[in-house]
């Protein structure tokens, strides 16, 4: 019998979700990368709820990429299914869809549900267009989405002390925050084959299938030289001559949708730069990072070489796990990592491998001299002996990413 995994505590998810449950007039809409733990997020309502006192015969749960599902793939099977349910509820009925987009015209029967049953509609989706469509228009702003992101690494190593394994944050570096494997003690080939199964997934089925995407060899290149260079400024003309030199010949407006398309299946998160001193956002040369470094590792393949990139990556993603919006500074001709703001909530930081000579620490602190505000500033790094200077605070990275206090 196959062990059961344990189910990962998300609160900072579910603080956010749940005074929304029990609201049937607003759609419930979580998105994110396959795999990243939305399935998990619809047993944690569940359990929420019937902490609260709900049975479990008021949910009704239906996950589409469950083969003995198929016929409901069919809108005119599902709804007079559905209702059935529905109407057998003593109660509120919780209808959870997980992986609605596998349903053709699902719109059409989650919008119905939301006006004629008084069921509350939880359902998730591998894509951020899930509701760019026919959904928006019916629903007219009665839906709340959120975006659910691989493990921090306070999930990671809550996930790896269930099991026993290794939770240390060299452990989270080299493996990532995908849950299943957070909750296994894989070995590395066994990761890799996951994460690699993760990815044609995502390629094949969120982009390739929906764009109708010919040159497959050319989008998978563009994907591997964004993940190269995680962390550093790109530009689409810029990949595109680069690619050109490697006899690959790509127009910079097809670099452009291929990117957009792979965020838009949320492989990639793009970050923009925000002038921090004439307050505009820049437009042009912005950086890409992935939704989750271990994936990164197993499609690059260059271990720990990148380490730089990789904890710059690690951080970016933490910041909008937390909910923030999250952008690159740029101050003068200087640059900042990461601008974090939420409402009325702002913080700078920085981050580095090591802080090993006095030209590094003047590199990583310096550029807040330039700033006109008074923000919370941080460096974050590895460094087993901290230094902060002049008001700005050191942090250890595994330290800054278990903090309560941002």
């Amino acid at each position: 019998m196959e062990e059961k995994k344990p189910l990962v505590d998300r609160p900072r998810y579910l603080d956010r979700i749940m005074p929304f449950i029990g609201t049937d007039d607003i759609i419930k809409v979580l998105v994110g990368l396959r795999r990243s733990g939305k399935s998990d997020m619809l047993k944690l309502i569940q359990q929420r709820l019937i902490s609260k006192g709900c049975l479990p015969q008021q949910f009704i749960s239906l996950n589409f990429e469950d083969y003995a599902l198929a016929k409901y793939h069919d809108p005119d099977k599902l709804y007079p299914y559905l209702m059935e349910r529905i109407n057998a509820v003593d109660g509120t009925p919780y209808v959870f869809l997980d992986e609605v987009q596998e349903v053709r015209g699902f719109e059409k029967v989650v919008n119905s549900l939301r006006a004629t049953t008084k069921a509350d509609v939880i359902i998730t989706g591998s894509n951020s267009t899930l509701l760019s469509g026919e959904l928006a228009t019916y629903l007219g702003g009665r839906y709340v989405q959120f975006e659910i992101f691989p493990f921090g690494y306070a999930e990671f190593a809550d996930a790896r002390q269930r099991i026993n394994g290794n939770s240390s944050f060299d452990a989270f570096l080299r493996e990532g925050g995908m849950p299943f494997i957070a909750t296994s003690n894989w070995d590395n080939e066994s990761r890799r084959t996951y994460l690699m199964d993760i990815y044609r997934s995502v390629v094949l089925r969120d982009v390739v299938r929906r764009h109708s995407i010919r040159d497959v060899a050319l989008l998978e290149r563009i994907v591997l030289f964004a993940m190269q260079n995680t962390g550093n400024i790109l530009s689409a003309s810029a990949i595109a001559s680069y690619l050109k030199a490697e006899h690959l010949n790509v127009s910079a407006q097809t670099v452009i949708n291929y990117l957009d398309y792979c965020r838009e299946a949320f492989l990639l998160v793009r970050m923009n730069r925000t002038d921090l001193v004439g307050k505009q956002v820049l437009k042009t040369l912005q950086k890409y990072y992935v939704a989750d470094h271990g994936l990164r590792g197993a499609i690059v393949g260059d271990g720990m070489t990148q380490i730089q990139g990789m904890l710059e990556n690690i951080v970016a993603m933490e910041g909008l796990r937390r909910g923030y919006d999250v952008s690159v500074g740029a101050v003068n001709s200087k640059e900042v990592d990461f601008v974090f703001d939420k409402g009325s909530q702002r913080r700078y930081v920085q981050v580095t491998y090591l802080i090993d000579s006095e030209k590094t620490a003047e590199r990583e602190f310096g550029v807040f001299k330039d700033i006109p505000d008074n923000y919370p500033k941080t460096v974050v790094s590895m460094d087993p002996i901290l230094q902060p200077r002049d008001g700005i605070e050191h942090r250890r990275i595994d330290e800054f990413l278990l903090a309560e206090d941002w």
